[in-house]
């Protein structure tokens, strides 16, 4: 386990980490899904728990690990049979190991994460092989109890090429008594075999109800305004939406939307306000939120008319009636949507040869207004 000083990948700022996070919600068929693998005696040594980041991927890691941790292997006697199958994941919080999971200090326990580069002081890009070669150590070390013991990949997607073969040799030649958990927001990049010796458990988006509880569980001081808008915007992803609360998000993409609403004669003052608050040193986290915002904008926009349908939930005031305005049509969805991917593409190589964040995003703004279908 990592030190408890080192910033940790997989935790959310402002919120509990995964191994803190007792509740998970909606995804009671995920969890079904493991319980009858395990109460059938047909436990798959590697499973791959996919689905949009921030959904609890990782929480439902953690209280699978917590689950096989705090299970004792037991052995049909023949006189009083075996014990009932359980019905959940729950561990009480009290037990040993649950105490020692939330310590950092469970043996039957080994969280692969990107490491924390001492030198340049900050966590790596990548899971490296390295990393997974320090199992070779946890394995001989939790041996010899003759217990179940666990990894927690998360997420898998940051293993560069030597650390997932390394990853998919323990998958074809599983250690006895082993399960390997592997987090993944985007399993297509994962090795075609890595997924084929993996049983894959996927998560859904949560919808507004779930989202509010998920919030008010994660104790962040400060109240869901709108919920509905909040599940609509981050995708049901409450890693998302953590972040959309802690950077004013919905207020942003009302903004967006006000702006949109000046088209086809976009306002440029508004343009430049908007452009202007995302520029500057020490302005990336906004700068990120905001294009992604933008580009949710422009999906929302152009799934209106491609389904005759206005957005609902509504994210912003004014949004559905501006977005039936705006993109009345199939056609005019066609028009928006491939304005959104010239956008984005635009966008991503501005960045990567770091053309001015304010210039960027204002010519972007403008090709709204050249491009905008008009009736």
């Amino acid at each position: 386990m990592s030190d408890a000083t080192q910033p940790e990948p997989d935790r959310i700022d402002g919120a509990p980490h995964p191994r803190e996070t007792l509740k998970l919600y909606r995804q009671d068929a995920a969890q079904a899904d493991f319980l009858q693998a395990f109460s059938s005696d047909r436990l798959h040594h590697g499973w791959l728990i996919t689905g949009p980041r921030g959904v609890g991927k990782a929480t439902l890691a953690w209280q699978i690990a917590r689950f096989l941790l705090a299970t004792p292997i037991t052995q049909d006697d023949g006189l009083f049979g075996a014990p009932p199958p359980p019905t959940d994941l729950h561990i009480d919080p009290e037990h040993p190991v649950s105490r020692r999971m939330m310590a950092g200090s469970e043996p039957g326990l080994f969280a692969l994460r990107r490491p924390y580069d001492d030198k340049a002081k900050r966590l790596k890009a990548q899971i490296t092989v390295d990393e997974v070669r320090r199992l070779k150590g946890f394995f001989a070390l939790s041996s010899a109890d003759g217990g179940r013991r666990v990894v927690i990949v998360d997420a898998a997607d940051d293993m560069n090429v030597s650390a997932a073969n390394a990853i998919l040799k323990l998958l074809e030649e599983p250690p006895d008594r082993t399960t390997l958990l592997l987090v993944s927001h985007q399993p297509s990049r994962l090795l075609p075999t890595i997924r084929s010796r993996c049983r894959e458990l996927r998560l859904a988006p949560l919808n507004a109800a779930d989202m509010a509880q998920a919030l008010a569980a994660t104790e962040i001081d400060q109240t869901v305004s709108d919920p509905a808008a909040l599940a609509a915007l981050s995708g049901g992803s409450v890693g998302e939406a953590v972040r959309l609360m802690q950077q004013d998000g919905l207020k942003l993409y009302a903004d967006l939307v006000k702006l949109l609403s000046t088209l086809p004669d976009l306002s440029r003052p508004h343009a430049i306000a908007l452009a202007e608050s995302a520029a500057g040193r020490g302005k990336e986290e906004r700068l990120d939120l905001l294009l992604g915002l933008f580009d949710r904008a422009l999906t929302r926009l152009a799934r209106t008319g491609a389904t005759g349908q206005p957005p609902d939930p509504e994210a912003a005031t004014q949004e559905a009636q501006t977005f039936q305005r705006l993109c009345p049509s199939p056609t005019a969805a066609r028009q928006w949507a491939q304005l959104a991917q010239d956008q984005g593409e635009r966008l991503r190589h501005g960045r990567a040869v770091n053309v001015e964040a304010g210039s960027l995003v204002l010519s972007s703004f403008l090709a709204l207004q050249e491009g905008c279908p008009r009736s």
